[in-house]
């Protein structure tokens, strides 16, 4: 028996629909701009950039339901609605029609991100993960099997503020499949059971105020809300 120095925190998990098991959580990467449209709307041209990824830690995600603190640091709060490709088979260098044997389910989450701080370093060329990987940022809903809902190639995404609409896109707008995104991962990381991989938002991402109600979904995978916190 290991003899720490303090008791280890528990291990990152999500909930599984319809079952008293969860999905251990190992680590979260991100897709950077793959939605035509909001790579656009952050100035950027989609058609001339690849795939990118950030990370957020395994404990920032938490459910996207109750009450969600608004960060500390920050006075731009951001929403951005997500497909989240649970991995559950451990892989280098993939082929993008090997992926989808890889992927133990999906869910919906939000990547919250502090917008201003995000700004500030680019400007300042510093890494912008402070912006990003903050505490309960990622919310997610609990995660659906691939047994019970396939690989979805389609459906509407959407995210609504106070039952105003903010986002809604397909997810055929994506500029990356799933399957590429996972090849793409997997030639630079070894990707392992319990990774999660956020895969882009499409465009309306905006500033999110305390007291304001979120909920979000994507077609045939789910859907969630909660409540923005005081700052």
């Amino acid at each position: 028996m290991t003899d720490y120095v303090f008791t280890p925190a528990p291990t990152p998990s999500l909930a599984v629909q319809g079952s008293d098991a969860r999905f251990p959580l190992r680590r979260v990467f991100c897709v950077g701009r793959n939605y035509s449209e909001h790579a656009r709307e952050m100035g950027h041209d989609p058609d001339r950039e690849p795939p990118f990824f950030f990370m957020k830690p395994a404990d920032a995600v938490v459910p996207a339901e109750g009450v969600i603190a608004y960060p500390p640091l920050t006075a731009d709060l951001h929403h951005e609605v997500e497909l989240v490709v649970a991995i559950g088979k451990d892989g280098v260098d993939i082929a993008p029609e090997q992926a989808f044997s890889h992927i133990w389910g999906y869910g919906v989450g939000v990547d919250l991100t502090r917008r201003d701080l995000q700004a500030q370093a680019k400007k300042l060329s510093r890494p912008w993960e402070w912006a990003k990987a903050f505490d309960a940022s990622a919310p997610s809903t609990a995660l659906r099997p691939v047994s019970a809902v396939g690989h979805p190639s389609s459906g509407k995404i959407w995210l609504d503020v106070n039952g105003e609409q903010r986002q809604v896109g397909d997810l055929t707008d994506q500029i990356w499949s799933v399957s590429e995104v996972i090849s793409h991962a997997s030639r630079s990381v070894a990707l392992k059971a319990g990774d999660l991989i956020f895969t882009g938002t499409p465009a309306g991402v905006g500033a999110l105020q305390p007291g304001d109600v979120v909920t979000a979904g994507i077609e045939g995978i789910g859907e969630l809300q909660f409540t923005l916190g005081q700052a």
